[in-house]
């Protein structure tokens, strides 16, 4: 699968580096998922939050998504773990989807590996992006 390229805001970028650096004391030192959002990052464009375009799903984002083939739709916010909350829809940027769907556009696939196997997620728009409002933080 050829891979779309992506851009993470550079406040984005820093947190998740922060992220990185504490990790080591957390539960999710080693976690796979932080090495998949390390990848991501070292193959990002990174940009001045002013400078996403409005379609890139940044943090805090909300975007409806899709299976590609079983159709299952999903509404994602992606969140750092501290606010994660499946049940509200409020998912973990190291979560199998969450570690994936960010930097990407509307209309891009992704795949990701999750516990049940390999998924191919569609992104199908974005409900919210923070920086859209003039929400730089």
């Amino acid at each position: 699968m050829v891979e779309n390229t992506i851009y993470i805001t550079q406040v984005d970028a820093n947190r998740i580096r922060e992220l990185q650096r504490i990790s080591k004391y957390t539960s999710y030192y080693n976690s796979p998922y932080l090495e998949k959002v390390n990848e991501e990052l070292g193959r990002a464009i990174i940009v001045e939050s002013k400078n996403i375009p409005p379609d890139v799903i940044t943090m805090r984002s909300t975007a409806a998504l899709a299976d590609t083939e079983t159709g299952e739709k999903m509404i994602y916010t992606l969140v750092f773990p501290a606010d994660a909350d499946l049940s509200l829809g409020r998912i973990s940027i190291l979560e199998p989807i969450g570690a994936d769907m960010l930097g990407y556009h509307v209309g891009d696939t992704f795949e990701c590996d999750t516990p049940n196997g390999k998924r191919r997620i569609h992104i199908e728009r974005i409900i919210f992006q923070p920086e859209t409002i003039g929400d730089f933080n």
